[in-house]
This record gives C-alpha cells, structure tokens and sequence, in this order.
C-alpha cells in the first residue's frame, strides 16, 4: 500500500509563540455584503489522485450542489463533469491501477454506512462493498498494483477486518480477521506483518506489530503507556515501520522502528504535532503534514540529500499535496481564511506552476472578506487559551459590532484558520467571530488535550465565557450583544452556555449538538467498538455511577433554565445526535417562553452534504442572529 491506513476516531475530526490584540486604528473599510447565494456560488473541492498516465486529476467537487466526481486535464486545465448525482454525495478514492477505471466512496443520506464504488470507464457502476449495514474503507494497492486492501466490518458490525480484492475479476479475500478488536493501522509490503493499535483513551494506545508467519506480536508503544501512537506505513523493502507518538513529549514526532532490532530512531519532530508522514511511491520524498497553530504546514523532504524541497510562491498556503508514482509531479491543496481551496499542478523538472481550479465565485472580491488571525487570551484560572479570530472590516470603535464565541467540534477538535463559508458569511454582514481552542482541543500539546477530560461543560465552558470578556475589551465590539455558536459537540457547548450560565450569552445557535450525553454514548454506532471505552473513559460510562454526572451535564434535562433565544439545526439521519435529542430541548425551552427556532434537514446526518440544505440553515441562523441579536429588523 502506498499509504498508512487511516483509522479516524469521531473524537480526535489543533500554544503559540505571541499574543495578539488587534489595533483599531484603521479606519472602516467600505464592502460589499454578499448573498447567501452568491456564498454558494463558491466551489468546495476535494480529492486530487493522479491518472496511470499522470495526465489527469480525479477530483470530488459540489459545484452540482452536492459532491460529485471530476477530472481535470492537466494539460489544458479543463474540468470534465464525470457524475451528476443529485441524492448522494460521491467522494473520490482513486483511479484502478492500469485502467481508466475509478472508484468512489458514498453513503446513504448521511448515515455514514460508506461502500466502495466501481465506476468503468462505460459509465457501468458497481458496490464492490454491497452488504445492507457493511461500512468499508478503501487502504490502499497492494505492490504489485493488482489487488486493493480495504477495511471492512461485514462479518461483525462492532469490527474491521482486512480483505484483498483481486482488480481482475473483483473477487475479495480476507487477509486479517480482527478478533481482538484493536484497529488495524498498516500492513507491509509483503503483507506478512500487520500494525495494529488498542486504543485506551482518547489520548493514549497500545501499538503492536503482528508477525502473521510466527504468530507474534510485539508492542512498540512504551509499557503501561499514557502515550499516543499511530502507524505511518512500511518501508518497501521491510526493514523499517514508521510510527507517530507524544512518548516522552507534549508534541506528536516521528520515529523509525527497525523490524530485525527494535532499534527506535527520531527522525522528524518540531514543537508543534505532526500529523501524518508517508513515503512517495519510489521513496525518493518524504511528505511530512505539521498542525502548526491552526495552519497546516506541508514538507516535502528529499530522501537521498535531507534536503526540503522548497515550494514556488503561490497566493495561499500549501494544505496538502499528492506526488505522482513517477515523483516528479505534484498535485497541490492551496486555501486561504478568504477563499475555499484551490488545486495547483507543480512540476519537480521543469519547475511548471499551473493554477487548476478557481473555487471562489468571479462575482466576490477576496478583499471583501476576511482573514483570520490567531489571538491568545487568559482564562478563569490563567491558562493561555488560542482561538482563531474574525474582525468585521467595517468594525470601528465607532461602529461597534455584535459578537459570536464559535465553538468547534469534538470534543478534542480544533479551530483552524482555512476558508468556513459560514463564518465568512456571519463577519461579512457584520458579526465578529471568536473561535475559541478550548481546553481540550487539540493541536496544542497532550496537557492541553486532556484538560478537559471529564470536565466537560465545566472548565471548558469558562474557556468560552472568558472568550466573551476578551470580546467585551475590544472598543469596536458591543459588549451586550454577545451570543454563542457551535456544531456537533460545539452545539453541545452552545445548549450547556444557555442552560448552566444563562445569563452570559444573548443568543445560542445549536447545530447538530449532543443535548442527552446519556443517550449518545449509549446509542453510539457499532463500528465505534474500538473505541467506546476510551469515550467512556473521557466522558463517563452511562452504565454506571457515571450517569448521574452524565445526567447533570446534560442540557435536555436542564431546559427550564434557558431564558434567551435558541436556533436548533438537526439532520434527520444523524447516527451520532439522534433527532429525538434536538426534539427533546426544543420542546424543553419552548416551555420557558422563550424563542426557539427548529430546522431538521430530512436528507442530512451529522453535517451538511448539499449546498442547498447549507444555505437554508445559514441564511435562517443570520435572519435569527440579526432579529434576536443585533435586533434589526427583519423582513419575511
């Protein structure tokens, strides 16, 4: 395989050198205030695996409304709609080696069950993976680029095994039965040695390699480890596994694992987490991905001198990339806070620089948005916490500005400072927006991490409120129009704000968020076996004398307490914050009197796929922001 496999933990979905404390010196900024609709004219993109013959991009884009695939010519830099459904957004994996094949990944209205998809070159589709309840994840081609490996829990729900299947006839085999439930991370080369993880919290796993030949495991990870681990693939010629860990750190490193000695060598580390490393087809390069203050820092290391290899100027910041299998051409992820990514074509040889894609709308101006900026600020109990900032460019102490605290997702998520049109949208008509790493976040060192470790709607909380107080000491902000917004476990802060501190924000705006954290962590999918301990080990077991401080921290049982307006948003296929949740608060704080307003999407689960449903929600939370917050008036 070409890539260490990528087992992603719903709970994982990023300290810094200066504080800053914006000047409002400048004067106000005449813009333009843009439409929902010309916000959507925006093009969201994704994906970017290279053709046999390297001429081609196979990319995934919602310029249909909801995500299909596209190629692009490398040469002329011309798009070729290849999809056009209109049900069910469809996410590029790659093309079938030798073949103009390709194969895709998609689910159904959002319920996270994910097949792998055929597509021929005739147009024909098939699900390679087509069982009713099977989640499958595509891994990789084996050496010989005859078979692909993927993951799959069709002989139990609750596991992921691994299977081969042969690109021939499309005939699988199981190569790894996984009856002890870690998750499987990597497999060499030779397919005999299988890396795999148990995981014990949300912050700490034992990592093994298995030798299926001798039938013996040996554990990488320290003994009795607090430590993080995660597999980053076998060197071809199995000598070497490459690993990430915080063993002995704050910060996530990399580190060489010879097989024959158990010799362990650093061989990357900085003061910020890397995030993934992987190896070019050839191992001529080494790709190495930095989480480097809510920016992702992209390096590019050439094997032979030790060298990085340096970028050309480009507008933006370089996100990600994919090099070629002949590793002289690269496909580059460029993004900004002001504009959604774009796809750029980078040749090693002849230094050639091509501009693919131009994902933001012709009719706005870059200048009229804004970018983001990494503030610091003290909380309740001193701790330094960052956040990713938003100043309206028409805000002046003479034209104050009413304020939102967005939280993110996670818990153990991180704001970051790229291109999110709704944030965009909000400071476009004149909303300041603080996107606060709270406590718990990551990104910031393993310390920071696990601050928030049953804590929760606690000190993480205060972390929000004291984000309001930084708000309140800019001149250009109103200090009494100050409300509190969040998606997943984001709107779980939001709903906790209104209902623990009622009185601190004026507005909350809950989008997908956990209210019961008693029936979330009882109801939580299968294929989360895994990892279900290590949640409960963060959060609290609902099944025993944790349910009662579950109870307590939960906003559906505490919504009499709600005294200011609420907007709840909710997909009515969710299989992580059931409907019945969002149903329960707002019936909760309707008993109060209190404004609240109720949109369910019937055709999203835990997150917009199309763009139609995302610019509904968004317009309908600005209409509500504006009529209960900044209390203009607003037009039907």
């Amino acid at each position: 395989m070409n890539h260490s496999i990528k087992v992603l933990i719903p709970i994982l979905i990023l300290l810094g050198l200066f504080s800053c404390n914006p000047e409002t010196a400048t004067p106000p900024k005449e813009i333009k205030q843009y439409s929902i609709d010309e916000f959507y004219n925006n093009i969201s993109l994704g994906g970017g695996r290279w053709s046999n013959d390297e001429s081609k991009l196979l990319i995934h884009s919602n310029e249909t409304g909801i995500y299909n695939l596209q190629e692009i010519d490398i040469a002329t830099g011309e798009t070729k709609q290849v999809t056009e459904n209109k049900a069910e957004s469809f996410y590029a994996v790659d093309y079938v080696p030798g073949t103009n094949d390709l194969l895709y990944s998609a689910d159904k209205g959002g319920n996270e069950i994910s097949h792998i998809y055929l597509l021929k070159e005739d147009g024909s589709t098939t699900d390679l993976t087509p069982g009713e309840t099977e989640k499958a994840n595509f891994a990789g081609w084996t050496k010989d680029k005859k078979s692909m490996y993927y993951m799959s829990n069709k002989r139990d729900s609750k596991f992921f095994d691994m299977y081969k299947m042969n690109i021939a006839d499309w005939t699988s085999e199981m190569i790894y039965k996984n009856e002890d439930g870690n998750d499987i991370s990597d497999i060499s080369w030779d397919e005999n040695i299988i890396a795999k993880s148990k995981t014990i919290t949300t912050s700490s796993n034992q990592l093994f390699l298995y030798d299926k030949t001798t039938k013996k495991t040996t554990e990488i990870s320290a003994p009795d480890t607090k430590e993080k681990y995660n597999g980053q693939g076998f060197s071809k010629d199995g000598k070497y596994f490459y690993y990430l860990t915080t063993e002995g750190s704050e910060f996530t490193y990399l580190v060489q694992y010879e097989i024959a000695t158990g010799v362990k060598t650093t061989i990357f580390e900085t003061n910020w987490d890397v995030m993934y490393s992987y190896l070019s087809e050839n191992e001529k390069y080494r790709i190495i991905g930095i989480n480097e203050d809510g920016k992702n820092a992209i390096k590019l290391i050439d094997m032979a001198s030790g060298a990085e290899v340096e970028f050309p100027e480009i507008d933006g910041d370089v996100l990600a990339l994919s090099m070629s299998d002949s590793e002289d051409k690269i496909r580059l992820s460029v993004g900004s806070s002001k504009s959604p990514n774009n796809i750029y074509y980078y040749n090693l040889k002849s230094k050639e620089l091509k501009k693919l894609t131009n994902s933001l709308n012709p009719n706005m101006n870059a200048d009229d948005l804004v970018s983001s900026e990494v503030v610091r600020y003290k909380s309740f109990d001193g701790l330094e916490i960052p956040a990713i900032y938003y100043k309206p460019l028409t805000a002046t102490k003479d034209n104050k500005v009413p304020a939102l605290v967005w939280v993110h997702g996670g818990p153990g998520g991180q704001s970051r400072t790229g291109y999110f049109s709704l944030i965009q949208y909000l400071v476009n008509h004149g909303y300041a927006v603080l996107a606060v790493n709270n406590r718990g976040s990551s990104g910031y060192g393993k310390s920071f991490y696990k601050m928030d470790d049953r804590n929760h709607g606690d000190k993480d909380l205060k972390d929000c409120i004291y984000g309001k107080k930084w708000l309140q000491s800019q001149d250009y902000i109103d200090g009494e129009k100050i409300g509190i917004i969040g998606g997943s476990y984001g709107g779980y802060m939001t709903m906790a704000a209104m209902t623990f501190t009622p009185d601190e924000f004026e507005v909350g705006v809950n989008i997908f968020g956990v209210t019961n954290w008693l029936r979330t962590l009882k109801s939580i999918p299968p294929y989360w076996e895994s990892f279900r301990e290590a949640l409960y080990a963060e959060l609290g077991d609902p099944n025993t004398a944790d349910s009662t401080r579950l109870y307590e921290i939960s906003p559906v049982f505490h919504g009499q307490n709600v005294k200011n307006p609420v907007m709840v948003l909710q997909g009515a296929n969710d299989p992580r914050v059931l409907k019945i949740e969002s149903d329960e608060i707002v019936e909760a704080v309707k008993k109060n009197n209190v404004p609240v307003e109720y949109v369910v999407f019937d055709d999203e689960g835990h997150g917009f796929r199309k763009k139609e449903n995302e610019k509904k929600g968004y317009s309908q939370i600005l209409t509500f922001l504006d009529k209960y917050l900044k209390q203009v008036e607003v037009k039907d």
